[in-house]
Parts: C-alpha cells; structure tokens; sequence
C-alpha cells in the first residue's frame, strides 16, 4: 500500500524549482518507507534522479509530525530516471522514455519487470516495456493521446533471475502525459433554431451557447471564448451581442416584427491554447409578432332595429383592422360592452374567422318610451398590448382602448298576456258546493296600447270550475271533492288561458294550483270483500284489511267489531288482534260448505263508521287446495243426450206449475196475514252505501232479525240440497243408460222429485 505526495522543491545544482513527489509505502505490519523523487524535465539535461532510502522502523516509533522535519540521507535502494511524455509525440518508436537501477543488482544477477495499465492491463497493452531487462530500460512503443488516459501508474519489480523472486519492494511510478492543444472547442451542434418574441426585453439572454474543449481542464488549451463572427441582415448598431465568456446572447435594443422577421448569427468559440484552435456555429432566429398594434373600428357609430320580447343573432358585425400577424394572439380582438347592457339583454363574441364582433340578443328587449338603447363597445387584442421605451420593452403601459358607439331602436311587438302569478296556488276545504266564487285569476297585458283579454278553461279533469271570460273570476261548478282520482298528492290542476285581440291573437297561460284540505266524509271500508276457504281449514285467523280514501286524522287506525244483527253470530265468528287497517277472524265451529255472511262494524279514528259484510264461500276440496267444481244447469244439460234434453224441459214444465201453486198458496196467506210490515224486518237485505258528503246514521238494529235470518239460511240450504239431489240423478242417469242397450232413459220423475225440493 502506497500514497503519493507532491510538493514544489528546489535542486542546487541547476538552480531551478520543480515539482517533487512523496510516496509513503507500508510494505508490512511492521515498517514503512518513505521515498523521495526529484522530478526533472528533459530538457534540463538531467537525466538521474536520487532516491533515499529511509531505515525501517516500527508503527510504535512513527510520529506523523516527523514528516514536518527533513529526511535522513540513508542508503540508495532504487533509482529511476526522470519519465514524463508529451501526448501525440512522433518517435522513432520504439523510444526510451527512462532507466531503473536497485541495489540489489550489486549482489545478485537480477531483472526487471514492468506491469499495469499501458503494459498488460487496461487501457491498452505493450504500450510500455522494458527491453534489457538487465539494465532497466524503459520503452513506449507508439505516441499518446492525453485525452483517452492522462496518466498511467505503472509498477516495477527487481527479481532474481535465477529463481525469479522479487528482492525488494515494488517501485509504483505514475507516468504523466503533457497535454497539447490538439483538440478545438466543439458546439454541441453546428446550427440552432431559436425562435424569439417581438416583444422580448434586451436584459434577457435569447439563448446560450455552449462549446468543449477536450484538452486538459483548467489550462490555456480548454479555455473557451466566444466571438459574434457575422449577423445577417447586418443592421448598425448591431441587433444582437454575446458575452465572450458564458456564451450568452442579447439584444441591443427593441426588435420589430415589420421590419425585420428573421436574423442568421455565426458564432466562433475558440480556446486560448498556443497555436489557438476554433469552430463555429449558425444560429438561425425566427421572430414571433407581438401585440404592438391596437385594433382601429373602421366605422365610428353602428345602428340596428330589433324587434322587442324576441332574442336575435348577429344583430349587428362590428369590423376592426390590425397591424399584427393575421390569425395570431397579436392580432385577434376580443370586444366587451362597456356600457348600456347593466340587465344583460346584450351579447357580443368574436368571429374567429374574420375578426369582426359579433353582437346578439340574448334577453328580450321590452318597448318603452324612449324606444332607443345605446351601447358603448371597446376592442382590445388577446395578447397583452405593449411598447418600446428607450431601447426597453414597457409591458404595464394602460393604451386609450378603441371603442364604437351602437344604436339599438326596439320596435313594438304584440305580446301575449302575462298571468301573475303564472302558478297561482289556492287552498279551499273540500265539499265547497257548485256555485261558490274561488278567485279572480287576471292576466295584464305588456303592451303599450292594451288590448282586450278573454280567459278560458283549457284543463279541467274534472270539470269541477268554470271562468268568466271577461273577468277571470273562476266559480266551482261541482262539489269539490279530495278524493277524486284527479287530485294528486292533495292538489287539484287547473289550467287557464288568456287570450288577447292584438294582430296576431297571442295568448298567455296560467295555472291554478287547488289545494283541497280534507273533510271526514268518508267511513272505512272492506277491502277484503270476499273470501273462499276449504271445507275443515276454516278455522283462522283470516287477514281482513278496511282503508278509507280520507287523510290523517279522518281515517286508520279503524275500531273492528262484529255486528250481531245475524243469530248467532257470537257462535260462529271471533275478532282477534287488529293492526292500524286489519283484523284477525277466527270461525268458531265447522261449517258445512255453503255461503256465509259475516257482518262488520267499522269506525275510523273520529268514530265515522260503516256496517260493511264479508262474503264467506266454504267449500269442498278434493285435493285439500282447490274447490270442487259445482254443477249447474247448464253443465247438466251439455252432459245428456238428446232425448234428456227433452225430458229436462218437461221437468222445467213441471216446476213451472209448482212455483205458480207455490205462488197462490202465498196470496191465500197473505191475505189472511196484518198488512203493516214493520221497518226492521227488511233490515237484514238492505245494504246501505255511503255517498260522497253524507254522513252514515248509525241506528241501532231492533226487531225480529232471528226470524229473517232463519229463513234465508233455510232457504239456502234447499237450494243447496236441490243441486245435490240433481248431481244423484245425473249419476243414476249416467249408470242406466250404460246398462240399457238403448241409451236415454232417464226417468223424468226422478228429476222432477229432485226439483221439488227446492220448495
């Protein structure tokens, strides 16, 4: 391990300073060296260098300040001669370059080796060499370029030649190669293409250039320096400058689109190398306009007639001129109303074709007197606006803007009536009667010479309104009703017209929003109306819903009760829990299949109530889901033949007769029975509804209902057992005419025994 020291010393013997180098060696653990090499040119004419050898000693004994003091002459070990190389050197080659001796050559026959970069190492090999081993002669085989490897540190080594063992440490040297100035300075491209804007301010550089020098850094051989060689067009004073050091190019002064557009520099970089070595570089700039020209009106006033109550475009094309470079920020204008447009009826945007303003009509205009709006227009461009000022761009100047004045004459038009409101929203309470007055609902006519209005009903679902086509007042012509199909979420919508005499006839609209606030005009109801169950599932409970079409606080929750106007009632029927709008029903014994009739009482939240009935079919299941189907007379008669047929309309003979015997017995009674009916023996049959607006009378039930109702179940119940004993005889029926060989030979009597039953 080695470091190599260099310092400025001083030889005696040719009076003259140079360069000197230390080299620290620790060879081992325990000893170092230090060896000193004075470093002659050539040209100095001396050719051997002293080295001194320092005596080992140990880590323990080195004081680093020890350095500070001088060496102490000791016994030489190697000696070399100086070895400096000048790059691109022309030979002959090969060509001693210098001369190694140790001391060791005193004793022992000895040789030399050379080893590292430039010998058999990379960069390159054999570029060194030592020829005479013996001797020490050190060789470079062809000239060297200092800017591929500047130096090189080469190691030499004294060996016994013999055995081939190294004597003594290894001398590290580290070859130089003096630079010439053999490399120009280069541009990193020979020509540029900038562009540059009119309105670029001359204490900004336009653009830099950079050129390298390969040579040594920090000598007169990379030094570069920069000259402007030629501008084209050669104007005076010259437009552009560059300083000579950083390379950065300026103006002089203002630039000027209209005048000059494109410019071409030569750039030389040169180094301060002797002989000076240079190139050069064309620098191609374009110049962009700027906005150094306003925008002029090339008219002073602008008029227009529109009409009022319409919007319009392109009303009026405001034409503008402009120096600047067509279709380019500089030149494209950009227009504001400055005045006379404070409610925005007015709009103005550019023509991006021909530069002109556009002015429209985005709001109707309405007529008065005077008739004429004024408008104050001003122009400007889309880039900033700027001017020169002894030689410097002056961006915040504030131009004078060009501005136009603009007449705009509006022309009176028939308008259509204006409702106001145009939704008028009314409340009035439900079941208001036909005839009464609700509002005057007037439209007003905008123009200046008013005509004549005449209103009409366009909508009305209902037709619950009519209006007075001169007035407008509107008056129900039905009762009002909240819960009619029509009314949605409360709100009844009507919808008027109005219509004046101008040329043409223009009308307007209004529409009445009609607010119906409810009125407990409704009871509740059954919704489950019917219900069919299987005969031995009918036990419950059964889900029975109610509504009423009135709203909150007039409606749910509903009371359910069982009426006991039928006997016995309280034995077959039980109420369960109840919800807001549903009850439970529990049938409390089996029921034979027939219909049934299940009577309800049920009150809403105010205590309206309704009697309502629930219509109950029991009936058989064969399967335990599905009714069975029953026979009726027109099933009957499809199922015989032709001669049953007959037979059945003799049977229809038949029962004629019995009803008209049946008819007379009851004459004879009745005859013999009070005239009066009493009121509450015809309650049973009766089904009262409620009418929209009335109120139910509840009055309680009195009288024999027992009586009634014993009889219309008795005479279901024969009807019932008539149609069974018609299903046995169509089955007989069936049987007979497969066992006779004839075929249809249905007893007429059975039938007609069956019929009679239903006496």
């Amino acid at each position: 391990m080695y470091f190599i020291f260099s310092f400025l010393c001083w030889s005696p013997q040719v009076n003259i300073h140079n360069q000197c180098f230390c080299l620290l060696f620790f060879p081992s653990e325990t000893s170092y060296e230090v060896l000193a090499i004075h470093n002659f040119h050539y040209t100095l004419g001396n050719d051997i260098i002293v080295h001194k050898d320092q005596p080992k000693r140990s880590k323990q004994d080195w004081d680093p300040s020890s350095s500070l003091h001088p060496l102490r002459r000791t016994k030489r070990r190697w000696v070399i001669t100086t070895i400096e190389l000048e790059e691109e050197s022309r030979g002959p080659f090969p060509k001693m370059i210098g001369e190694l001796f140790n001391k060791a050559s005193q004793n022992t026959s000895i040789k030399y080796s050379i080893s590292g970069p430039g010998v058999d190492e990379f960069p390159e090999y054999g570029l060194f060499s030592i020829e005479d081993d013996a001797r020490g002669l050190v060789y470079v085989h062809h000239s060297i370029d200092r800017e591929r490897m500047p130096s090189f540190p080469i190691r030499f080594d004294v060996h016994n030649r013999k055995t081939g063992a190294i004597l003594d440490n290894s001398l590290f040297f580290n070859i130089q190669i003096k630079d010439i100035n053999d490399n120009a300075p280069e541009f990193l491209q020979k020509e540029f293409y900038i562009n540059i804007k009119e309105n670029h301010n001359k204490k900004e550089p336009v653009f830099k250039v950079i050129a390298v020098d390969k040579d040594q850094e920090d000598t007169a051989n990379s030094e570069v320096v920069f000259c402007l060689v030629s501008q084209t067009p050669e104007l005076k004073p010259p437009l552009f400058t560059i300083d000579s050091t950083s390379g950065l190019i300026y103006i002089t002064q203002c630039l000027d689109y209209e005048t000059n557009r494109n410019f071409r520099l030569v750039i030389r970089a040169s180094d301060r190398g002797s002989p000076s070595l240079s190139s050069t570089a064309t620098i191609n700039i374009s110049m962009e306009d700027s906005n150094n020209n306003l925008p002029v009106f090339t008219q002073e006033n602008y008029y227009a007639d529109v009409p009022e109550g319409k919007t319009k475009d392109k009303i009026l094309h405001l034409k503008v001129e402009d120096k600047d470079s067509p279709n380019t920020p500089a030149w494209r204008a950009e227009y504001t109303i400055k005045k006379g447009n404070e409610k925005g009826n007015f709009a103005i945007v550019t023509d991006p074709k021909t530069n002109e303003g556009v002015l429209s009509i985005i709001k109707p205009l309405v007529y008065s007197t005077p008739s004429e709006r004024r408008l104050l227009i001003v122009v400007k461009n889309e880039e900033s606006f700027f001017i020169c000022q002894r030689g410097f761009v002056n961006m915040n100047g504030s131009p004078q803007l060009p501005e136009v004045s603009v007449s705009i004459n509006i022309t009176d038009e028939n308008n259509a009536p204006q409702f106001n409101p145009p939704i008028l929203k009314l409340s009035q309470q439900e079941g208001v009667m036909s005839g009464t007055k609700l509002v005057q609902y007037e439209a007003q006519d905008p123009d200046t010479g008013r005509h004549k209005i005449k209103y009409k009903v366009v909508s009305d679902p209902a037709g619950w309104v009519t209006i007075d086509e001169n007035s407008g007042i509107v008056t129900a012509a039905k009762t009002l009703d909240r819960e009619s199909p029509f009314v949605n979420n409360n709100t009844y919508t009507i919808v008027i017209h109005a219509t004046d005499d101008g040329f043409p006839p223009l009308t307007g609209t209004g529409t009445i929003q009609l607010y119906l606030s409810d009125l407990n005009d409704n009871a509740p109801m059954l919704v489950t109306t019917s219900l069919t169950i299987c005969e031995g599932n009918e036990m419950g409970p059964f889900h029975i819903e109610a509504e009423d079409k009135d709203s909150y606080p007039y409606t749910e929750p509903f009371m359910f009760q069982l009426e006991d106007a039928l006997e016995g009632t309280e034995k077959l029927w039980r109420l369960g829990k109840s919800t807001d709008n549903a009850v439970e029903l529990f049938i409390l014994q089996r029921l034979p299949p027939g219909e049934y009739f299940v009577p309800f009482l049920i009150r809403d939240l105010q205590g309206f109530s309704r009697q309502e009935t629930l219509d109950l079919q029991v009936c058989s299941c064969p399967n335990g889901v599905t009714c069975e189907q029953h026979y009726s007379l027109k099933n009957v008669s499809l199922s015989l033949s032709g001669g049953a047929v007959g037979i059945i309309m003799v049977a229809f003979l038949l029962l004629s007769l019995g009803l008209a015997f049946l008819l007379c017995s009851c004459i004879s009674e009745a005859k013999e029975a009070p005239t009066f009916i009493p009121y509450e023996a015809g309650n049973q049959s009766l089904i009262h509804y409620n009418e929209e607006s009335e109120h139910v009378l509840n009055v309680p039930d009195s009288g024999n209902q027992g009586t009634a109702s014993s009889v219309y179940e008795k005479i279901a119940k024969e009807k019932q057992q008539a149609l069974k004993n018609i299903s046995a005889v169509m089955q007989m029926n069936s049987i007979e005419n497969q066992q006779h060989p004839n075929g249809n030979v249905t007893s007429p009597f059975n039938i007609i025994k069956a019929w009679t039953q239903v006496r």
